[in-house]
């Protein structure tokens, strides 16, 4: 194999051939960052956050990749996989997750101590999360919590501190991730099942359509909370609406269960994510104020 292709099967290894999971991971980080800083937020800081979604998502993957070595050539969506079809040895692809998690951490020791041991969870949620559909049935919560954790890291690199409503948008994400993840484990169903392997859809089962749902409503709801609670304006509401307009387009397409229809349905969160942010970015630029509350702010 000469470097051409073996760079091929790292691009491929890594998903950065399919940026969605990148995506929705950077989403929260974004809103986690744009808030702490009420809109404003460190140049640096954001340029180290956005490379470190990219590499510890892509760890992520290789990780997954590894930990799923055995399952993916069984299964039709993922039989093509570097792992799965034996383009590169296991020992090789850890390395590879060696070296990209070593590349976030140095660059998250540019920052302060708080997001240092904060990077240390995440990074543990990240690596444990590829094993737990052997014997978790919800194994999306964990991927929500993980893939929220940028919110309270870009809260403690610009405050050095973490406000409880900011752990109160982690559980938001959390339920994010379930709703769009049971869309992804609905593809995958039949072959899970007959696997062994544990997942969202399985465990909902006939009522796997009205579990996405209420999670999306769980997700807004809090979200809206999170709005109140920090005395956000019209724009970001607006973009909580957009986001509620693409659920319910969501919906239209997983109620026939079918597997190309569940699979767009994911992918539209990512549509989803940038309709909040780009409600808290315009909000940041535009406040027009909806509740004379005390602003309790997230940032700390």
């Amino acid at each position: 194999m000469n470097i051409r292709e073996r760079l091929d099967v790292y691009e491929k290894l890594m998903r950065l051939d399919k940026p969605i999971g990148i995506l929705l991971l950077l989403w929260p980080t974004l809103w986690g960052l744009w808030l702490s800083s009420y809109g404003s937020p460190d140049p640096a800081i954001a340029v180290i956050f956005v490379l470190g979604v990219v590499l510890m998502r892509s760890a992520g993957c290789v990780v997954n990749d590894f930990a799923d070595r055995d399952f993916d050539p069984h299964v039709e969506r993922t039989r093509d996989r570097p792992l799965a079809a034996r383009l590169i040895s296991p020992r090789e692809a850890l390395l590879v997750a060696a070296g990209l998690i070593l590349l976030a951490f140095l660059l998250v020791l540019q920052l302060n101590a708080l997001t240092i041991q904060l990077s240390v969870i995440a990074c543990l949620l990240a690596l444990i999360y590829p094993f737990l559909k052997r014997f978790f049935w919800l194994p999306q919560a964990w991927l929500g919590i993980a893939f929220g954790f940028g919110i309270p890291m870009a809260f403690a690199a610009h405050h050095d501190s973490v406000t409880p409503l900011v752990w109160v948008m982690v559980v938001a994400n959390m339920f994010w991730a379930i709703a769009f993840d049971t869309e992804y484990a609905m593809v995958d169903r039949d072959e899970d099942r007959r696997l062994g392997l544990k997942s969202s859809a399985i465990l909902f089962g006939r009522f796997d359509v009205a579990g996405v749902m209420v999670c999306h409503a769980l997700f807004v709801l809090i979200m809206i909370y999170v709005g109140m609670r920090a005395w956000l304006g019209a724009y970001y509401f607006a973009g909580l609406l957009i986001a509620v307009c693409l659920m319910v387009y969501q919906y239209r397409l997983i109620r026939t269960r079918g597997r190309d229809e569940c699979f767009k349905a994911f992918l539209n969160n990512n549509l989803v994510g940038a309709a909040i942010f780009g409600g808290i970015v315009v909000d940041s630029l535009l406040r027009v104020p909806l509740f004379l509350i005390p602003r309790t702010g997230l940032p700390g």
